[in-house]
């Protein structure tokens, strides 16, 4: 279905114009998908009851009722950012097609969310939860390989999980990263080059059961592992590795970036490695006092 111009249509069918082109133009990761039509299909029903339901009499006006409606509903400052960051990529295509002849978002401004300072790991708290894993068994060898890569490439979980032999280019020590958005190209260094062998040729075909798979990581019943699985398996080495803190994957993200940064790494490098299309959310980790710069490295990551 699509949308004519210059007339009025309904707000309903804008939106489903909207994420079906996310969906099949933009290629929209799916999580990110189902959360904008999450929030707009939120936004369309407060509009029903005040019988707004044409995309042309959309105004400021109720905009910026529905904003402070979601605030009187006391949903947090980030979700209430994420709502109007939402709002604006809907306007913005509706615009861009010609189905309305004005942005009545274009002035609506997100709450100011304090950003809380990530939980990261010390250097020597990385060193003793790699030590964990049995490099005895071929559940060991994943387990020790994917702390490895995640914590040399900053990759999300999602990003770890969905990783494909294809994306593993192992002999160069890089990996092609297209889980997200934006697809980039990240370096590992030798202490995860050495782990990925070692699982590739001694732990992942007797995980697999004779199976195949296009997956790099896989669980012991060669299916492939999933978030939860490796959510559990990072809980259980992180009590081993006697780490009090709260650790989760995004941990080893998080610890990627900051010790890179601590260690000289320039910003911009390590914007691209992550990701962000902010630069602002990757100088988060400049502004961190939980460690001092140690001039005394030579190289810019601690495992390399």
């Amino acid at each position: 279905m699509m949308l004519e111009k210059e007339e009025n249509w309904k707000i309903k069918d804008a939106i489903w114009e909207f994420i079906s082109y996310l969906r099949t133009v933009k290629k929209t990761p799916h999580n990110t998908e189902v959360s904008y039509e999450h929030d707009l299909r939120k936004m369309e029903r407060y509009l029903a009851e005040q019988q707004v339901t044409e995309l042309n009499a959309v105004t400021e006006t109720f905009l910026n009722s529905y904003m402070l409606y979601l605030e009187r509903e006391q949903m947090a400052p980030a979700t209430v950012s994420r709502n109007v960051a939402a709002i604006r990529k809907f306007y913005q295509y509706v615009l861009k097609q010609h189905y309305v002849s004005s942005d009545p978002s274009e002035n609506l401004r997100p709450p100011k969310v304090e950003r809380k300072m990530p939980e990261i790991l010390s250097v020597e708290e990385v060193d003793l939860l790699m030590r964990q894993p049995d490099g005895a068994t071929p559940k060991g060898l994943r387990d020790k390989a994917m702390l490895e890569l995640l914590y040399a490439t900053g990759i999300r979980v999602s990003e770890l999980i969905h990783l494909k032999m294809s994306n593993l280019n192992i002999r160069m020590g890089y990996i092609n990263c297209t889980e997200q958005e934006r697809g980039r190209v990240i370096p590992f260094g030798s202490a995860a080059k050495n782990a990925l062998e070692t699982y590739l040729q001694q732990g992942r075909e007797k995980l697999l059961h004779q199976k195949t798979s296009e997956y790099v990581f896989v669980n012991c019943s060669g299916n492939p592992m999933s978030r939860q699985g490796f959510w559990k398996v990072l809980k259980v080495y992180g009590k081993e590795a006697g780490i009090t803190s709260d650790i989760t994957p995004h941990t080893l993200r998080h610890s990627f970036a900051a010790h890179l940064l601590q260690n000289g790494a320039d910003l911009k490098s390590v914007q691209e490695m992550l990701g962000h299309s902010d630069i602002s959310t990757t100088q988060m980790y400049l502004n961190m006092g939980i460690y001092q710069m140690r001039a005394v490295y030579n190289k810019s990551h601690p495992r390399k």
